[in-house]
């Protein structure tokens, strides 16, 4: 028996679901950061200002000597003597970090104590003994110490020992970085100790070797100021040698200091490019 419509409680409809609001990013109040920053920029652009305005700096003087020829020619042998430097610094450091690593104990007592003697010694000791090196040695086979060894190639020897030891410490943590199942594996593939060292390790090595060697290659731009008191004509002895005469010691320094700061800026932009190069895979 079927009900008529009209008798069927009338079924009231549910009201439609009331839509979700879309929420709403709001970004953190960062009001300290900004008064810092503020504060900061305010503080840098009175230094800026002070400098630039400041006639004690005399930078019309700079500008006379920044491109002179004394100039150039002693940035040029900074730029010799860091590159000299590096390239025979880190041939003789890989030499050590590979006699620290070896099987043999006399390599390695020898690896370590070289290591240990020239990094306790400070760099300009060791350039003060190696330019008075004659007193103790006055001829060298047959040919007198004086003529021998000048200032620029005390300086060489000086920087190049004492880059060495830090250079083989760089090396030598680069090596450890790779994993041993590399080598095992290049052991199983027959593949003799220096060629696993050329083509294997050093390869994967130097993610870790180039963050440090850059900053020895800064490091060692600035060092070779260090050669100026054994007279050896660099950078900052020729514009020594500038304000003895002008005693305009000042901007003179103001000179070097451009000049360090933009070959470091070039060899710092460098470096980030490398360290991309060797960082691929690793990402």
């Amino acid at each position: 028996m079927s009900a008529s419509s009209d008798t069927l409680p009338q079924l009231s409809q549910a009201p439609p679901a009331a839509e979700d609001p879309v929420p709403r990013i709001v970004p953190v109040r960062r009001t300290g950061q900004w008064v810092a920053a503020t504060l900061v920029a305010l503080l840098l652009a009175g230094a800026v200002t002070s400098v630039v305005r400041n006639d004690a700096f005399q930078w019309g003087v700079v500008g006379d000597y920044f491109a002179t020829t004394a100039v150039l020619r002693g940035l040029g042998l900074t730029l010799w003597l860091t590159a000299a430097v590096m390239v025979l610094g880190f041939a003789l450091g890989t030499l050590l970090a590979v006699m620290r690593m070896s099987a043999n104990p006399v390599l390695r007592a020898v690896g370590w104590g070289y290591i240990w003697l020239f990094r306790s010694t400070p760099i300009l000791v060791q350039l003060l003994f190696w330019f008075n090196i004659g007193a103790l040695y006055p001829q060298i086979l047959g040919v007198r110490t004086v003529n021998l060894l000048g200032p620029v190639t005390v300086a060489i020897i000086g920087l190049t020992l004492h880059e060495a030891a830090y250079a083989a410490e760089v090396v030598r943590g680069g090596i450890l970085s790779v994993g041993r199942g590399q080598i095992e594996a290049a052991e199983s593939l027959g593949l003799g100790r220096w060629r696993r060292l050329r083509r294997i390790v050093l390869p994967q090595a130097m993610r870790s070797i180039v963050p440090p060697a850059g900053n020895m290659l800064i490091g060692t731009l600035k060092g070779t100021s260090i050669v100026s008191v054994i007279a050896v004509q660099d950078l900052l002895y020729s514009v020594q040698l500038v304000y003895h005469r002008t005693y305009q010691v000042i901007p003179l320094l103001l000179v070097a200091t451009i000049w360090y700061a933009a070959v470091t800026s070039v060899l710092s932009a460098g470096q980030h490019y490398i360290e991309r190069h060797y960082a691929r895979g690793a990402r």
